[in-house]
């Protein structure tokens, strides 16, 4: 065999190759998965569900399914019947969104309490799904033990925070003006697989939370959704999923 007949297979095969890989990545694409499902129909649509491209959702009135494709993210609101993908235009605002709900690094906050310049906002939900807003019951993924972070949304009074678990307890001091206050680990380690019991600090009643190791970061949206489903930590899905939706509305 002479090498132009080498050389033109070794081409057949890389064409070859790089039609299965658009064909591959194109199915790939065209797969979207549900972030979050609320409404008569919740129980059809559960969180995890993963659509092809030719499936279809049909809504009741009051059904609200946010579907994640791609890294980004479509809102459907019944009544009606919707295909399972659409066409989503890239956004700087969705990335910028994404960037900032993930980063295992959400803040440095100035002298461990009180808020400045460049600080966390008020808001009514945390700004990074690895900061835990006590509010919020259940499974907690946490991303780093040594870093991990109380979050409220209201900074306008001193309040405390009491944890116990088993018969040990704890108290964390959360001064006017700041969003956030360090987990006490000094006086209560934190512990995976056991439930600690939250009260105090404005909560109408006891809260408990359960923490769970994320381990290492998945590099997309998609793997990040994934791994926190399959550890439970569905208040931090929906966090995502609502800040990449309410994006999505404002032209991200």
């Amino acid at each position: 065999m002479s090498f132009p007949d080498i050389s033109m297979r070794r081409i057949s095969l890389t064409a070859a190759a790089a039609v299965m890989a658009i064909a591959v990545t194109g199915t790939a694409a065209a797969q979207s998965m549900v972030v979050r499902s609320t409404g008569p129909s919740a129980s059809k649509y559960p969180t995890g569900t993963k659509l092809k491209s030719t499936d279809k959702l049909t809504l009741a009135a009051g059904d609200r399914v946010i579907l994640m494709q791609a890294g980004k993210t479509r809102t459907l609101s019944g009544p009606g019947t919707f295909g399972a993908t659409g066409t989503i235009q890239a956004s700087n605002t969705m990335g910028a969104t994404v960037t900032r709900m993930l980063s295992p690094s959400p803040m440095r906050p100035r002298g461990g309490a009180t808020r400045g310049p460049g600080d966390l906002p008020v808001d009514a939900r945390a700004p990074n799904i690895w900061l835990l807003d006590y509010r919020e019951g259940g499974t907690f993924c946490v991303a780093n033990p040594a870093t991990l972070m109380l979050w409220r949304p209201d900074m306008e009074s001193k309040e405390i925070l009491r944890i116990d678990q088993g018969s040990k307890s704890a108290y964390a001091d959360i001064p006017d003006g700041a969003n956030f206050r360090k987990w006490p680990t000094d006086t209560l380690a934190l512990q995976y697989g056991v439930d600690y019991r939250l009260s105090g600090a404005g909560l109408a009643g006891p809260i408990t939370v359960r923490f769970t190791e994320m381990g290492a970061i998945p590099d997309t949206v998609e793997g990040s959704v994934d791994m926190l489903m399959a550890k439970g930590c569905t208040a931090q899905i929906n966090r995502l999923a609502e800040s990449m939706s309410e994006a999505e509305t404002s032209g991200g």
